[in-house]
């Protein structure tokens, strides 16, 4: 029977931490006003026949807080990765001195943190349907069990545990959403 139904609540843990890690790698590719390599991470090159990441063909590093520079390893590869910056929508104009690549980050007006936020609040809400989807899965199996003989006290036990992780877990995405809303926010 059913007595002996033991919910995996580690891999549903698991499957959250997911969720929160790609909200964690969405906020960081948000642009905030202050220079940050992991801006280009979403950035690919076309470089020796494939889509290739700008840390892959050359160093990135942020020498102020206004300013990226990329350090392209190969010269023939320098436009291609000017072109790849210019098409990305992360709002930089490229500078070249020779194979270095500097971006200077210019300043956020209030519309564009205000866009910014919202694409935040999106990505947000993305993360809480994933670990909605993950609670649905955890009560589908709670419900499965309960249908082949669990008894109800566990069954209650059982939700009460799913309910409390999922809880939690939203309220993470909102203390980080808040927390990035500000950070576009600061001026």
């Amino acid at each position: 029977m059913a007595d002996d139904f033991e919910l995996d609540t580690d891999d549903l843990q698991r499957r959250m931490d997911g969720a929160m890690s790609a909200l964690k790698t969405e906020f960081a590719s948000l642009r905030t006003g202050r220079a940050s390599a992991s801006m280009l991470e979403p950035v690919t090159v076309e470089a020796y026949g494939q889509r290739t990441p700008i840390n892959q063909v050359g160093t990135v590093n942020v020498p102020e807080p206004r300013m990226v520079t990329i350090n392209v390893w190969d010269k023939s590869m320098v436009g291609a990765v000017e072109k790849a910056i210019r098409e990305s929508g992360l709002g930089i104009n490229p500078q070249l001195n020779g194979t270095i690549i500097m971006l200077p980050i210019p300043e956020l007006n209030e519309e564009r943190r205000r866009e910014l936020g919202k694409v935040a609040g999106q990505y947000a809400e993305s993360a809480r349907v994933a670990i909605r989807n993950v609670r649905r899965d955890g009560m589908d199996q709670i419900k499965k069990a309960k249908a082949d003989g669990m008894s109800e006290d566990d069954q209650k036990f059982w939700e009460a545990e799913v309910q409390d992780l999922t809880d939690k877990m939203i309220a993470a995405v909102d203390t980080a959403l808040e927390t990035k809303q500000s950070e576009i926010m600061q001026v």
